[in-house]
């Protein structure tokens, strides 16, 4: 088999969503003849409560190197644990690479500074690199344009930094294409020297087989008489106009919502603060608070996730008013059986896989008539939604199609990328 280096800043027992980016494509590489060694920080390192139950989805014989990391100060001068660690991941690489004969590196970003490690580790060794973007890199965030703010000083610094990681780079992949289709018109040169790919996040029946063996039961909500969806992940920054809009309308028709419960988790300012907020203000605003809205700030375990899941009666996804966003949740609302309601971005990957595979009801927006848009139909798409057949919708899903989209499908995606290379 060839090797490839799998440098991650986060993996299990991080709780952080995008451990399951390499956590997966580690599981199946070596199906498709890639041996991966993972490369990632050590857990003592990591700010975010600890989540061991993800060790039970990891196979037996996966090897996994880990460093150690610079500790927080304080103040927290820096805190992106990729930085706190660059140094040692670069000595750990160079190590690694020499003497296990790595073939290729992957980096999935963020943290986004360990995209600079590929392009050291191709100057040092002339290893072969990829940079997979989990997140776009040049972003401009609500407040970038404020002169010296942190979110300007990010956005410089991105400017700067992607250009000098990318320049050797022999693949870019990412969960859409337009997470990294800004990189191609800032370096419109690299299409002649790179091979561009996008693969979404897959998904995995073996985690909701694992979650129901355990035998966990949901905590944060029990079922009842009302219709409950389950909002599962953090907030976009970009989303809150559209939610603005929708907990607007109902409380314009809060009579017709009388039966039902929206359930909003880990959607907190950060992931260890049980009382960070986001959600709980706006729903107050309108009166909703505690009736029809209920928020779980703090982020839990991702097998607790697939409890609560599978408790809901369907699935309420929330996309961004930023095209490329593709919402990973969609995978996870398939394995559980449950139909799902969505509010997407017309350009959004996800509203193509939801149509055609019949898993739900999507309510999509552009740039120019979005707001109004929803304001305009947001009601009577839901319930028309609400009005329709469960097992209907179970029975619909193009079972065909969704094979694609799994995990294994996926990574072979990825191999194939990869074998192109060599």
């Amino acid at each position: 088999m060839k090797k490839v280096l799998i440098i991650t800043s986060h993996y299990p027992p991080s709780n952080l969503a995008g451990v399951h980016r390499s956590r997966l494509f580690a599981q199946h590489l070596p199906s498709f003849g890639w041996d991966p060694i993972i490369l990632t920080v050590h857990e003592d390192f990591y700010e975010e409560k600890l989540d061991w139950n993800l060790f039970s989805l990891l196979p037996s014989n996966q090897r996994i190197e880990k460093v150690n990391a610079f500790n927080i100060t304080k103040p927290r001068l820096i805190g992106d644990i990729g930085l706190r660690a660059f140094i040692q991941f670069r000595n750990k690489a160079l190590e690694l690479i020499k003497s296990e004969r790595i073939d290729f590196v992957y980096i999935p970003i963020p943290s986004f500074y360990l995209g600079i490690l590929g392009r050291y580790l191709n100057y040092k060794t002339g290893v072969k690199y990829g940079i997979d973007y989990i997140d776009p890199w040049v972003h401009i965030f609500p407040g970038s344009e404020k002169i010296f703010s942190r979110h300007w000083f990010t956005t410089k610094i991105a400017k700067i930094l992607e250009p000098i990681a990318v320049k050797e780079a022999s693949l870019i992949t990412g969960v859409a294409e337009g997470y990294y289709q800004g990189v191609l018109s800032r370096i419109p040169g690299l299409k002649n020297t790179c091979i561009f790919g996008s693969m979404p996040y897959g998904g995995e029946i073996m985690d909701h087989e694992l979650a129901i063996s355990l035998n966990l039961s949901p905590y944060l909500f029990q079922k009842n008489s009302k219709f409950q969806l389950v909002y599962a992940g953090a907030m976009l920054p970009k989303a809150y106009e559209l939610l603005e809009v929708i907990f607007s309308e109902i409380s314009n028709h809060k009579t017709k919502f009388e039966h039902i419960e929206f359930h909003f988790i880990g959607t907190g300012k950060t992931p260890n603060d049980a009382y960070g907020f986001n959600i709980k203000p706006l729903a107050q605003k309108y009166g909703l608070w505690e009736t029809i809205i209920f928020e779980y700030p703090q982020r839990i375990p991702y097998l607790d996730v697939l409890v609560h899941l599978n408790a809901a009666e369907s699935i309420f996804i929330l996309g961004s008013t930023e095209p490329h966003y593709s919402p990973s949740k969609v995978y996870q609302a398939v394995l559980s059986n449950k139909k799902l309601y969505a509010l997407l971005h017309k350009e959004s990957t996800a509203v193509n896989f939801i149509e055609n595979l019949g898993i739900g009801s999507v309510l999509t927006f552009d740039l120019d008539s979005g707001i109004e848009k929803i304001r305009q139909y947001f009601v009577g798409s839901f319930f028309e939604f609400i009005n329709s057949n469960s097992k209907q919708f179970k029975n619909n899903i193009n079972q065909k199609q969704f094979s694609e989209y799994s995990a294994k499908s996926v990574t072979k995606k990825l191999a194939d990328f990869l074998d192109s290379l060599f």
